[in-house]
């Protein structure tokens, strides 16, 4: 994952560095990606993708924050741990799984632009395939006159289909399963493919931390044989926040738990805490966090605008205080078995208003294990026995909530 971060959050800036070379969806056939390239010229900005072989492409715009999207097969990246500057009209860039079969590239803007020139070039003397796009300022109107129109390249093969506005298709894993004598359990591994998340101290990634204690969690439910388990995502892959729900209703989830760990500027702090949903923030670092959270899909380049209804809509049914008091009774008992394991914050269980947490009808819970600011915290996020250590209370937790649950239904 390559971009620019503040406390967390992509953000504009001076330079764009490489913190990572990992391979962000590799297709054994397919070409990889060697090299990116910023230049000026008069009156635009030109960005230069190099490439091993030739490639399909798609590339609009996107405001709110300005954003150039292109969208390519899945591919190999190989691009250099070094800084480029960044220059003219592109701020910062990222690029991640998208959704299986698509690679994301967003490219930040330091204001709204169009895209003048859009296509491939065949190898020439040292210069192999590339992909080009020239980016020249304009108002806000023509941007949005143009934004998400798809351009096509001048060669190559067909380009890639457009994405979904309502992001990737459901995951498999959330096709009803449900056995009838064991409970079900979603779990929300935070962030994944072109939203990495927070970058930690030492520099692990948020989406790489929590997807391996999701798979621990997991791991523990199972054991028991009292669960069955949803993964909203079993791989690096990105996913957006509403999606997730959809992917915990669709698999007849009777709990909600996401799974993060964040940074903070005052990288001394350490400690884990549990987040439920309020309209109303209990602290202003819940209120900062909730914010940085809920930025994520706009960040990855997801088209919001058809939302709002369904957004207003819940809102409305979370009035249902059934849901949110069954969310604050699974905080407390999380608070209570973790605190055994870990070290939490003064504060350990707050509100606010996560996306990710709007399921009306699954009572639901952030889990922030740690802050990846903290070396410490980061030290221990990333040790297999920590893991092991922190699923086990949470099994505990989840026994906890559950025999609760039934002692209240009991005549």
């Amino acid at each position: 994952m390559w971009q620019v971060r503040r406390n967390g959050i992509a953000a504009a800036a001076l330079a764009l560095t490489v913190l990572g070379a990992s391979a962000t969806g590799v297709r054994a056939d397919g070409p990889a990606v060697t090299g990116a390239r910023i230049g000026e010229q008069p009156g635009q900005t030109r960005f230069v993708l190099d490439l091993t072989g030739p490639t399909s492409f798609q590339a609009y715009l996107m405001a709110d924050p300005y954003r150039a999207v292109v969208d390519l097969p899945e591919l190999e990246w190989r691009l250099p741990l070094a800084a480029i500057s960044g220059r003219g009209l592109i701020t910062a860039m990222r690029y991640g799984l998208f959704k299986p079969g698509t690679t994301r590239l967003v490219l930040d803007l330091a204001g709204p632009a169009v895209i003048a020139k859009s296509f491939t070039l065949s190898p020439l003397g040292e210069s192999g395939h590339r992909i080009v796009l020239d980016l020249k300022p304009a108002s806000r109107e023509e941007l949005l006159a143009v934004a998400r129109a798809a351009i096509s390249p001048a060669a190559g093969p067909p380009q890639v289909a457009p994405p979904s506005p309502r992001g990737p298709a459901l995951s498999p894993l959330a096709a009803p399963r449900r056995n009838p004598t064991k409970r079900v359990v979603a779990i929300d591994p935070g962030h994944g493919g072109i939203d990495p998340g927070a970058l930690g101290a030492g520099g692990a990634f948020e989406k790489e931390i929590t997807l391996a204690h999701a798979q621990a969690l997991r791991r523990a439910l199972i054991a028991t044989g009292r669960y069955d388990v949803v993964m909203t995502r079993e791989a690096d892959m990105f996913l957006a926040l509403r999606e997730r729900i959809r992917v915990a209703q669709a698999g007849s989830a009777e709990m909600f738990i996401s799974l993060h760990a964040d940074t903070l500027t005052d990288r001394s702090i350490r400690g884990g805490t549990v987040y439920t949903l309020s309209e109303h923030a209990s602290d202003a670092e819940a209120a900062a966090l909730a914010t940085r959270e809920n930025r994520a899909d706009t960040l990855a380049g997801v088209d919001l605008s058809d939302h709002s209804q369904q957004v207003a809509q819940i809102l409305i049914e979370l009035t249902q205080r059934v849901t949110m008091n069954a969310s604050a009774v699974l905080a407390r008992d999380l608070v209570e078995e973790l605190s055994a394991v870990t070290t939490l914050m003064h504060n350990t269980h707050r509100f606010a208003g996560f996306a990710v947490l709007k399921s009306p009808e699954v009572p639901s819970v952030l889990v922030e294990m740690g802050y990846l600011s903290n070396r410490q915290d980061e030290r221990q996020l990333k040790d297999t026995q920590f893991r092991a250590r922190m699923a086990a209370a949470m099994v505990k937790a989840i026994d906890r909530y559950f025999a609760s649950e039934q002692a209240l239904k009991r005549p």
